[in-house]
């Protein structure tokens, strides 16, 4: 067994190997758990998803092992294509969830028009 600081160092060593693949995408790559919690989708959801090519994903070393990855930008693009996952949305992610959503999409849409402009 590794000494505290050791599993701080590798804790963060994983950290920033999310914080670059954010950046070199200009999408964030989340892990399952994070991606359930901002979207409402469920763990099996994303895994039917990724499975079945509807969504990229990754599997990244992370501090407890093989850690999978998806881009939070395209769970949330498959979501509002599902029904069933909008009623369930409705009823369980409160409206300040919502607004966190929307935020963050009209973020990354800015960084898209911004990278375009630039072009």
């Amino acid at each position: 067994m590794g000494t505290p600081s050791d599993w701080e160092d590798r804790l963060a060593r994983w950290q920033n190997e999310l914080e670059l693949f954010e950046r070199l995408d200009e999408t964030p790559w989340v892990t399952l758990g994070k991606a359930e919690a901002e979207t409402g989708v469920s763990r099996s959801a994303l895994r039917s998803w990724y499975r079945n090519g509807e969504i990229q994903s990754r599997l990244v070393d992370g501090p407890n092992g093989p850690q999978r990855l998806v881009q939070l930008d395209a769970v949330i693009e498959r979501a509002a294509t599902s029904p069933r996952i909008q009623r369930r949305a409705e009823r369980e992610v409160s409206l300040e969830a919502q607004v966190t959503l929307l935020r963050h999409r009209v973020d990354q849409l800015e960084l898209r028009l911004a990278a375009l402009e630039r072009k």
